[in-house]
């Protein structure tokens, strides 16, 4: 014999699983959220970017031998496991113009300032034209940066100089 519930009463049971859902749902997301703060390691959002200069560099455009060596050791594609990490500081940064195949490039240092090794550390440098338009945007990499250790970085351009009127550049890393 079947017995059947009541509109009333099978109405009343989903509406509670429905509620229990959300409330379980929300506890797990504060939770989440609550821990990823207290640990206090990622930086948080989006990457915040430092503005560098370009001076005035009468610099010749590459050869094509040389713009196929420039290519090679260009990075362009960003990894996506890197967020912004607390620890990590850019200590310094310029544009450079290297007389060899290499050109037009951005040199600095990042610095891990915390308690933890940071796994891989990828510095991104936007750069933009004149009219604040961007042309291309490039990047370094490394893993494995100790705790209280620098490294010094160089990202290539493939932009001729003289196209370059202005940069930022953000330092990226995955703990470990």
């Amino acid at each position: 014999m079947c017995r059947r519930r009541p509109q009333a009463d099978a109405t009343a049971a989903r509406d509670d699983r429905w509620d229990r859902r959300r409330l379980l749902a929300g506890v797990g997301a504060g939770v989440s959220a609550a821990l990823a703060g207290c640990t206090g390691v990622l930086g948080g959002g989006s990457p915040s970017y430092e503005e560098g200069d370009v001076d005035d560099s009468d610099g010749e455009p590459r050869s094509a031998d040389e713009l196929v060596a420039a290519e090679a050791v260009a990075e362009e594609e960003s990894s996506e496991g890197v967020t912004p990490v607390d620890s990590l500081s850019l200590e310094s940064h310029e544009f450079v113009l290297e007389d060899d195949f290499r050109g037009a490039t951005i040199q600095g240092t990042v610095a891990n300032d915390g308690d933890d090794r940071i796994q891989f550390v990828e510095v991104r440098a936007r750069v933009y034209d004149a009219d604040g338009d961007q042309l291309g945007r490039y990047l370094d990499s490394t893993g494995d940066l100790e705790s209280g250790s620098s490294w010094a970085f160089e990202v290539v351009l493939l932009e001729s100089p003289d196209e370059i009127d202005g940069y930022d550049v953000t330092a990226l890393g995955t703990p470990s």
